[in-house]
């Protein structure tokens, strides 16, 4: 029998890894219709469920060698729907939904910074340093919005208490999508590398910590994670004028001119 050639078996259809990017769409949509019966932790969960199961398919893909064209075209289709449209309906129907017009177009830019922020990751995959993401991750917008939802639920209020800083939030989201900001990847970590001990230990603590207060420690960390990336982003700024103000002064045993 002949043997099918490398491009062929890139083109082809893998189970494994699109399992668990159906799993991920399957919680987005899950999202959605719960927001639509009024349920909105369980859609903040779910959509914490499949930030989690996105995270998943590709590292699967990779171990297994399953990577293929028609994984990473479902993949951006999958997290358009878990990550933009979930995200921006359970949030309209939250918090937005009674503020009019304001309501409907925060909650629209930030599905339209999701699908543009995609886009351009395609786009830009094998042109940006791996080390970070130009723009907020869609995933952990997401989770910001999530986080939000389910931290004030958690707490007894409602979304109409908070309706002002929801609106405010989902705009920072959608626009720190397709922003220029660089924001940490991840992606060189690599997990096959023996670690100290101490790094053991830690991650224990970590899963501690998350375990003690889920709504309020998840929230916490995916806000750090969205300030982070202006942060940085002022230090280098900051960096960089110090280095050209340097550059520029005469020195003192330069003659005046």
């Amino acid at each position: 029998m002949p043997m099918i050639s490398p491009e062929k078996r890139r083109r082809g259809i893998y189970i494994l890894p699109n399992l668990f990017t159906t799993a991920a769409l399957f919680a987005g949509f899950y999202a959605i219709v719960q927001a639509m019966n009024l349920r909105f932790e369980h859609a903040a969960v779910a959509i914490f469920v499949a930030m989690v199961l996105d995270g998943l398919d590709g590292r699967v893909a990779r171990l297994t060698h399953t990577q293929s064209e028609f994984g990473a075209e479902y993949d951006s289709l999958s997290d358009m729907v878990s990550f933009g449209a979930a995200p921006a309906l359970v949030m309209y129907e939250w918090a937005l939904k009674d503020m009019g017009k304001l309501g409907w177009i925060a909650a629209f830019i930030y599905c339209a910074g999701a699908a543009l922020r995609l886009a351009r990751f395609n786009t830009n995959i094998d042109v940006i340093d791996k080390r970070y993401f130009q723009g907020l991750p869609s995933p952990a917008a997401a989770a910001l919005i999530a986080g939000l939802v389910w931290v004030i639920i958690d707490n007894g209020l409602t979304g109409e208490d908070v309706r002002w800083f929801a609106a405010a939030l989902t705009i920072f989201s959608g626009l720190s999508m397709v922003s220029n900001v660089l924001f940490w990847s991840g992606k060189s970590i690599n997990l096959r590398k023996s670690v100290p001990f101490i790094v053991v230990i830690a991650l224990v603590l970590a899963f501690a910590l998350v375990s003690s207060y889920p709504p309020g420690v998840l929230f916490a960390l995916f806000l750090g994670y969205a300030v982070s990336g202006y942060v940085v982003y002022i230090w280098r700024f900051m960096q960089r004028r110090r280095t050209q103000e340097a550059a520029v002064e005469p020195r003192d045993d330069e003659p005046p001119p």
